[in-house]
């Protein structure tokens, strides 16, 4: 039984065993360690993202680190499209079997289903594409917005790598490898750009369904774009969602937050492990379903992805 990590197409890796303490710990790579006991299957365990709820985000990486396993990495993933049928347990393991759709000149098609208890509980079709130089190029201008050190961690914690911090102030996400940084309104902000106190607008006061966080992967990742979408992926799921809760007051106890479907289309090579802008908003809310979209751009205003969900929204009962 071999492991698999992102980025390792067809991997043979040595033989080792994967549990829910493998999964939550030993860096960001081992949140996206799958083993594959046979070919176009492959296994692993999710961290929470609710109790005993295994984390979307994670299970949507896993999804694309299997598809990305079976594809040539000169092909990088340009696009996914993913529905969550059923909450994931936190304490089984999640079969990911592949389906090799088609083996184009130009495009790759994979089809992936999470299955657990013998049921489909996550559904992912991922599209990869070789590289084709094009003339035809542009993208919507990059917000202005303050530099990733002057943002305030979205869980509080250090806002500044000067001095160590103790391990009661870290961010419980810097434990797993990753950092998100949430960027407040400046002077020169639009007012539609405002946003509240707190990460998620909590509180009363109505607030723009807009949140802007800048996020990276603080381990060092290797090259290759399979391992830096897979990272993406995970990362896209952390606050995207909150975002259509903002114009409400934002998220407060009782009230049900659960990702439907999960979409991205990854636009040009960037590195998960610099500085991201995620540039979140959310356009309408109704039917008790709210849609969120975000564009990510790296350090440079370049537009590298954008990412779509709509989530499921239910208050709690008077």
């Amino acid at each position: 039984m071999g492991a698999v990590e992102a980025g390792t197409a067809g991997s043979a890796a040595p033989e080792t065993t994967a549990g829910p303490a493998t999964a939550r710990g030993g860096g960001f790579l081992s949140l996206l360690t799958l083993e594959q006991p046979e070919p176009d299957l492959f296994r692993g365990f999710s961290h929470e993202g609710a109790p005993l709820r295994a984390f979307g985000g994670q299970v949507a990486a896993h999804a694309l680190v299997a598809a990305a396993a079976t594809v040539d990495p000169s092909r990088p993933a340009h696009s996914l499209h993913s529905y969550f049928v059923r909450p994931g347990d936190t304490r089984l393991p999640i079969d990911y079997r592949v389906e090799r759709i088609r083996d184009g000149g130009s495009f790759t098609t994979r089809r992936i289903t999470a299955i657990q208890r013998d049921e489909a509980i996550f559904v992912l079709s991922a599209s990869f594409h070789r590289y084709e130089d094009s003339p035809l190029a542009h993208q919507r201008p990059a917000p202005r917005v303050i530099a990733p050190p002057d943002a305030e961690p979205l869980l509080g914690g250090p806002s500044t790598a000067a001095a160590e911090p103790a391990d009661d102030e870290v961010d419980p996400f810097s434990r797993r490898g990753f950092e998100v940084r949430v960027v407040r309104p400046t002077a020169e902000a639009a007012p539609s750009d405002a946003a509240p106190a707190g990460p998620f607008a909590d509180g009363p006061s109505p607030a723009p369904g807009r949140l802007r966080t800048w996020m990276r992967v603080t381990d060092a990742l290797p090259d290759d774009q399979h391992t830096h979408a897979c990272a993406l992926v995970y990362m896209s799921d952390l606050t995207l969602a909150h975002t259509t809760l903002r114009p409400h007051g934002g998220y407060r106890a009782g009230v049900q937050l659960t990702s439907l479907d999960h979409a991205v289309w990854f636009h040009r090579p960037f590195r998960a492990d610099d500085w991201l802008l995620f540039d979140q908003s959310s356009p309408t809310a109704a039917n008790a379903r709210g849609l969120a979209v975000g564009e990510v751009y790296d350090t440079r205003s370049t537009l590298v992805a954008t990412v779509v969900q709509e989530a499921l929204i239910r208050l709690p009962r008077e």
